[in-house]
Order: C-alpha cells, then sequence, then structure tokens
C-alpha cells in the first residue's frame, strides 16, 4: 500500500485493473476534551468497536488529539509522539487503518493541523489546507497551511484526505476525483450556528459529487458552543458518488458503519465524465 503527496493543481488517471468491489468503514463520532491522555484512552476505545464491527477502515475526527479551545501550541505532538504512536498500537492490534486528526509543531512558531492515517501497510499524513478564517473564528492565527493533497491505497481502493473546512472548497475535491480517489475521508470539528447543520449537509453531499467519490465525513458530536471555537455538531454521513447519504448520525456520540461499494464510482465517471 502506498501514500502520495500532490499539489492541488495536480492530476492523474485513476487506478487500472481489479480492485476489491467492497469496503467496509467506519466514522467514530466521539467528543474530545483538552487531556490528549484522555482522548486517546477515548479513540483507542473506539477504534477496537469499530474493528470489531468488521471494519477495515475507521475515521476519528478532526482535533481528536485535543478539543481546539485548547492550547494548541503546548498539547501539539510530533508525529512520532505518544498520540500517533498509540494510535499505531490500537491500528496495528486490530488490523484495521485508522485516520484522526491532531496537531504538530510547525517550524513558525503555529501548529500543523494534520491528519495522520496509520495501520497495516498504510502509514501517511494530510496537513489541512484551508485554514477556517470565518464566522469570527481565526484558524491561521495559531495553525499553519498545507499545501498538498494527500491519497493512500487501502485493499486496492484509493483514499483521499481532507479536513473539515476543505469542505467549502470544490477544487480540492474535484482534485482528488482527479487523482483517482474512490473514496474520500473527513474528519471535522465542524462549528454550531445558524444555518451550520443545512450547510454541512449540503457540502458533504455536494462534494462527494464533485470528486464522484465516496465520502465519509466524521464530526466532533455536539457539544455546547463556546466563543467561536469549532467544537461539533455530529451528524457525521456517508455519502455515495452521486451526493445520495448512504448512513447518517444525529448529533450524539456514536459509531457510523457502512460499505463502499467502488463499482458505483467507476460507473457514476463513466456515464458522467465530469473529470
Amino acid at each position: 500500500m502506498t501514500s502520495q503527496s500532490t499539489p492541488l493543481t495536480a492530476s492523474r488517471p485513476g487506478p487500472q485493473g481489479d480492485v476489491p468491489s467492497t469496503l467496509r468503514v467506519a466514522a467514530a463520532q466521539i467528543l474530545t476534551g483538552a487531556d490528549p491522555v484522555a482522548n486517546l484512552a477515548l479513540a483507542t476505545e473506539a477504534v477496537r468497536r469499530a474493528a470489531n464491527a468488521g471494519a477495515s477502515l475507521v475515521a476519528l475526527p478532526e482535533a481528536t488529539l485535543a478539543a481546539f479551545g485548547s492550547d494548541l501550541r503546548a498539547v501539539a505532538q510530533p508525529l512520532d509522539g505518544p498520540f500517533a504512536t498509540g494510535l499505531r498500537k490500537v491500528a496495528e492490534e486490530a488490523g484495521v487503518v485508522v485516520i484522526a486528526g491532531l496537531f504538530e509543531p510547525s517550524t513558525d512558531g503555529r501548529v500543523h493541523n494534520t491528519l495522520l492515517a496509520t495501520g497495516p501497510g498504510v502509514e501517511t499524513s494530510y496537513r489541512k489546507i484551508h485554514l477556517y478564517d470565518a464566522f469570527g473564528s481565526r484558524e491561521s492565527d495559531l495553525v499553519a497551511p498545507g499545501k498538498d493533497l494527500v491519497t493512500f491505497d487501502l485493499q486496492g481502493v484509493t483514499v483521499g484526505l481532507a479536513t473539515c473546512y476543505d469542505l467549502r472548497f470544490a477544487d480540492q475535491f474535484s482534485a482528488l476525483g482527479r487523482l483517482g480517489a474512490q473514496l474520500i475521508v473527513v474528519p471535522a470539528s465542524w462549528g454550531a450556528g445558524p444555518g451550520k447543520e443545512e450547510q454541512w449537509d449540503l457540502l458533504t453531499r455536494a462534494r462527494a459529487s464533485d470528486a464522484q467519490s465516496w465520502l465519509l465525513a466524521c464530526d466532533q458530536a455536539w457539544t455546547p458552543p463556546a466563543g467561536t471555537d469549532p467544537l461539533g455538531i455530529g451528524r457525521s454521513v456517508l455519502a455515495d458518488p452521486l451526493g445520495r447519504v448512504n448512513t447518517r448520525l444525529g448529533s450524539e456520540t456514536g459509531l457510523l458503519l457502512g460499505t463502499v461499494d467502488v463499482n458505483l464510482t467507476t460507473t457514476t465517471r463513466q456515464r458522467v465524465p465530469i473529470l
């Protein structure tokens, strides 16, 4: 299994040859706090539960390491730190690929909002490109942006990565589709507010349609808003390449389970060749 980092404007043909027809996936809609040790224990339990339910890929939310509103510089850890090492351990033990959001130190004194994808045969990371400077929030004050798209292969299926506010930028998802992504995983900590649930529901479906790819979005469970920090609304979802909702959770903590049929990705792209 391989991973690839690619500039946002790049494109290449999708994978050729036989691929498995289905992939069992899960989104663990948890609610993290300020303590990385407690959050790792919460994430570990969720991964094991998803693996026991038959998932091959388990998504956890953005900010799994520590919730927004924490001192991000103080809690940030490198990708060989104890939090990432703990995720690798449970992924290896459970035999699944885990995708989770954490914060790693940046060379400019800020942090990177990073997704770690780890598990048997998979080890890659994605740094959030589009930062949440909206609705009164200023993520860029504390977070340095990434610049590269990332995909990896799991059981012959090409998986792309994106994070939360990236959902508002259709070109990123079209580019991931052109890179051959058959499934895009989007961990999030979506801020609450007027119209925000409707925007989340719309954008997750639209970005699946833009990429003509399955889209698995895993949000933090709902928590009462605190200032402008994005703390989660729940509503984790699996949408298909036609933009239809396959499975959705409510606002509370829970485990979403679904099956990705990559044949639908192939037939959708053949019938509507927009990419």
